[in-house]
């Protein structure tokens, strides 16, 4: 199974890759919008889960701060945004430290079966997706995913720093 490549556009236009790339991340979007309207959740709330989750998997310490630079939101923006999942039982706050100033965030038992719940139809439509590919090809896909994941951050450093 392949997406028919659509012809190259003429100079200056994106290829038909990056096309599809940004295809696919519009109906990504899409998605995430429909799951989170279903679970009366903001993609905010979602991007942050996501955030804490990877972090949580690293072992890394995940606060409020955190949050913040990598959503980039504004302080109160943060707050209103953990108060949100604190209150749907998502995340828990946790002191942490000698002093117990640093609040360390948590996702529930609840944020991990909601999320199941509200991404297992995506997850089950991309695996038979991906039943179409070889082992080889979906290593190539993963290749070239991760170098564009790549390529999207430096240029997100790239457009922050101009900004």
């Amino acid at each position: 199974m392949s997406a028919e490549i659509p012809p190259q556009g003429g100079p200056g236009e994106p290829s038909p890759l990056v096309r599809l790339l940004q295809e696919f991340s519009l109906e990504a979007n899409r998605y995430v919008d429909a799951a989170g309207a279903r679970n009366d959740m903001h993609r905010t709330d979602l991007n942050a889960l996501s955030v804490i989750m990877e972090h949580t998997a690293k072992n890394q310490v995940v606060t409020p701060g955190v949050l913040r630079r990598e959503l980039h939101l504004s302080s109160p923006a943060t707050t209103a945004l953990i108060d949100r999942l604190d209150r749907s039982g998502h995340v828990v706050r946790e002191r942490q430290g000698t002093d117990r100033r640093q609040v360390q965030l948590r996702m529930t038992a609840k944020a991990f079966e909601d999320g199941g719940a509200m991404f297992l139809p995506l997850a089950r439509h991309m695996g038979a997706a991906m039943e179409g590919f070889t082992p080889e090809e979906l290593e190539v896909a993963t290749r070239f995913l991760t170098a564009m994941i790549a390529a999207t951050v430096r240029a997100g450093e790239e457009a922050a720093g101009s900004a």
